[in-house]
C-alpha cells in the first residue's frame, strides 16, 4: 500500500498533530501511537487497533485524537520519539508492536500510561512486575512471538521430513528478540537432529546479503524469526525465498498470504485490537496498575498450498488438519 493511501485511511494522519493539539485544547484526550517501523505494512494492525479503541466507545476523529509516531526502523530514534509524545503531552501511549518500543515508552515516562503489545514475557523484560498485577504505569497484550519458536519448527519438519539444515534469520538490533528466539531454536533443532544455521539481517541490504548465503549453501529451509522489522519487510523476504526455491516458515499469517509457505503465530492483528481496547479503558478511567497482562490466545497455522506446489512439496494430511487456513 502506497503511504498516500495509508494516509487517506488514516483519515489525515498527515495532520495528526495540529488536529492533536487543537483536540487538547477542547479537552479531547490524546492517544500517541509508538511504532518501531514504518506504519505502510501495519495498515491492518492499526486498522484493528482503532476497532479496539471503538469497542471502548472512542472513535479517531470523534472523541479522541491519535498522533503516530514511526521509528521507520531505526531503532535508535525510538527513545527521542517517545520523548516527543511525553512533551506533547498525550494522554497513553500505545505501543501495539514490538518489546523496543515498549521499552522506549518505559524510560520515557513513569506517569503517563502505557499499553503494549510484545511478543517476549513482559516479566522478564522488566516491562510489569506481574501478569495479574502489573504494578508501575504499564499494561498490555503478550501475543507469545518468541515462545512459539520450538512449534513453528515441529511443523516445519512434518511438512519437510528429510530437511536436516535449517537457516535462521534473525535481526541482531532486536537482541532480546533474537536472544530469544535462538535459545529456543537451538534447543528445538537439537531434540530434532537438526543441523541450525545462523544468519543475521537488520537492513534491506542485509536481507539481500543473507539470501546471497543461502544460494551458496543450500539449507533445506529458512526459518525466519518473529522481529516487527522483518514483518516490514515482508513481501521482499517472501520474494527472495520464492526466487530462490527457499522452503521458509514464518511468524505471522501476513507473510502466508503474500506468498510464503507457511506461517505459526499469534493473531496479532486480534493482539493489537486488545491492545485498542485496554487503550479506550484508560481513557475511561482505568489503571493499569489493576489491569492484568492479557496473554493471546489466538494462534494460527497457515499454509500457502500454491507455494507448497511451486517448491515441489507434498503438504502432509496432518498438517492440512491442523492449519486454520491453507491458501489455494
Amino acid at each position: 500500500m502506497k503511504r498516500r493511501a495509508f494516509i487517506t485511511l488514516l483519515g489525515g494522519a498527515a495532520t495528526a498533530w495540529p488536529f492533536a493539539a487543537r483536540a487538547q485544547q477542547a479537552g479531547m484526550p490524546v492517544v500517541g501511537v509508538l511504532l518501531p517501523t514504518s506504519p505502510d505494512p501495519n495498515v491492518d494492525l492499526l486498522r484493528a487497533f482503532r476497532q479496539g479503541l471503538k469497542e471502548a466507545g472512542y472513535v479517531e476523529g470523534e472523541n479522541v485524537a491519535i498522533e503516530y509516531r514511526s521509528a521507520e526502523g531505526h531503532n535508535d530514534q525510538l527513545p527521542a520519539l517517545a520523548a516527543d509524545l511525553v512533551r506533547r503531552p498525550v494522554t497513553v501511549i500505545a505501543s501495539p508492536l514490538g518489546t523496543l518500543s515498549a521499552l522506549a515508552a518505559k524510560v520515557a515516562t513513569t506517569t503517563i500510561p502505557i499499553v503494549f503489545g510484545v511478543g517476549d514475557d513482559p516479566v522478564t523484560l522488566g516491562l510489569v512486575a506481574s501478569l495479574a498485577r502489573p504494578g508501575g504505569n504499564l499494561t498490555g497484550i503478550n501475543y507469545f512471538n518468541y515462545e512459539l519458536v520450538a512449534k513453528r519448527l515441529e511443523f516445519l519438519r512434518e511438512l519437510m521430513p528429510a530437511a536436516a539444515r535449517v537457516a535462521v534469520l534473525v535481526n541482531p538490533a532486536n537482541a532480546a528478540g533474537a536472544e530469544t528466539t535462538l535459545r529456543d531454536v537451538h534447543a528445538a533443532g537439537r531434540a530434532m537432529g537438526l543441523q541450525i544455521q545462523v544468519l543475521n539481517a537488520s537492513t534491506s541490504r542485509e536481507i539481500e546479503a543473507a539470501f546471497e548465503t543461502f544460494v551458496r549453501e543450500r539449507p533445506d529451509a529458512l526459518f525466519v524469526g518473529g522481529d516487527p522489522f522483518f514483518n516490514s519487510r515482508r513481501v521482499q523476504l517472501v520474494h527472495l525465498a520464492t526466487l530462490h526455491k527457499l522452503a521458509a516458515t514464518y511468524s505471522q499469517r501476513q507473510y502466508a498470504e503474500a506468498g510464503g509457505l507457511m506461517s505459526y503465530g499469534t493473531n496479532v492483528a486480534d493482539a493489537s485490537r486488545q491492545v485498542g481496547n485496554y487503550t479506550g479503558r484508560i481513557l475511561k478511567g482505568a489503571k493499569p496498575a489493576e489491569l492484568p497482562v492479557v496473554q493471546a490466545s489466538k494462534f494460527e497455522l497457515v499454509i500457502n498450498a500454491s507455494t507448497a506446489r511451486m517448491l515441489g512439496l507434498t503438504v502432509p494430511d496432518k498438517l492440512l488438519v491442523a492449519a486454520d487456513e491453507v491458501i489455494e
